[in-house]
């Protein structure tokens, strides 16, 4: 194995039996006994249905919120939570909320060099220069003065990218890309996560590791290549693709049928 390969085969998140809490009740768990490793690299959909606890564990994966109970660790050390001493582990991971979750006092332009202002403190020119060249390999150009209230709902997803790409993660987390979008936003988002993910110019051409949540399955074949379900509580990490096809277990083909596979 190269030294390449050898560390796209490093882990970079590990759960071993963690109790996710919900984000805005931290004394309810959605989810229990979740053991997850992601290498770097993976490019992993979370699927579950509405109120399955999707949100949740990106958030606590994020390191938004701590476990109720157990072990995570990212890249190899305990997950800091809102520890600003060890923000810059914290900052290795980009998340990128439901609907974007922009600041509406806040210029598209403004929006997406917040990270850089708030966490590099770079002299202006210099954020000026990144903010731009995103916004041109994103097709945000055109919107960059634009306040958020003025767009429409995909344009808004595609600026919450943007913003969580600004600082250049090394993994990226994203929840929902692909809801509420026409067909051709939603072909937009997987071709873009596909480059992402094997090494886009927006992040200098290095591979991306990519977990997305979704509540259905079927546009996400051929593109991720790893799977996980949520039901019930569980946090099922089924694997590929092919593994998927050959599971004989009812009720999880139940669950995979109502997600569209």
């Amino acid at each position: 194995m190269s030294i390449a390969e050898e560390k796209r085969a490093q882990p970079v998140i590990e759960m071993l039996d963690v109790a996710v809490p919900v984000f805005d009740e931290p004394g309810r768990v959605v989810l229990e006994h979740v053991t997850w490793t992601v290498s770097a690299g993976d490019y992993w959909v979370v699927a579950g249905l509405h109120g399955t606890g999707k949100s949740d564990l990106l958030m606590m994966t994020a390191g938004l919120i701590a476990p109720a109970r157990g072990m995570y660790r990212f890249c190899n050390q305990q997950m800091p939570i809102m520890d600003e001493t060890e923000l810059e582990t914290r900052l290795r991971v980009g998340l990128v909320f439901d609907g974007g979750r922009l600041f509406n006092h806040l210029s598209v332009a403004e929006n997406i060099a917040l990270p850089l202002r708030y966490h590099r403190a770079l002299p202006v020119q210099e954020t000026k220069t990144h903010v731009e060249m995103l916004l041109r390999l994103m097709q945000l150009d055109q919107l960059a003065d634009a306040m958020p209230t003025t767009l429409g709902h995909s344009w808004q997803k595609r600026v919450g990218l943007a913003r969580a790409l600004v600082l250049q993660p090394e993994v990226l987390l994203i929840d929902n890309p692909l809801g509420g979008l026409d067909a051709r936003n939603a072909q937009w988002w997987l071709r873009f996560l596909d480059e992402l993910s094997v090494g886009h110019t927006v992040m200098g051409g290095k591979p991306l590791t990519l977990v997305v949540a979704t509540d259905t399955l079927s546009p996400w074949q051929g593109h991720a290549r790893q799977v996980a379900l949520l039901d019930h509580g569980q946090f099922i990490a089924l694997g590929s693709w092919d593994e998927i096809g050959e599971t004989d277990d009812p009720r999880l083909k139940a669950v995979l049928a109502e997600l569209g596979v």
